[in-house]
């Protein structure tokens, strides 16, 4: 799947609940936390990691590719 950037960056936890992978703004913390989200093939720590264009996340087997709004 991919997500049309509205702006510069999103927060992960942001892209998280906006596209409902966590109900919740605790449970997106919690994915994190846990180590569940990858960015760019390694482990995202950073709750409020800044997503650019390019970038790719995945979680289990949702895959997300940052893209530029056209």
């Amino acid at each position: 799947m991919t997500f049309a950037l509205d702006g510069l960056y999103i927060e992960l936890i942001g892209l998280l609940k906006l596209l409902n992978i966590a109900e919740t703004g605790g449970h997106a913390k919690l994915l994190v936390d846990e180590g569940l989200v990858f960015r760019n093939g390694e482990v995202e720590l950073r709750k409020r990691a800044k997503l650019i264009p390019g970038d790719k996340i995945t979680f289990q087997d949702i895959e997300i590719v940052i893209v530029e709004q056209q």
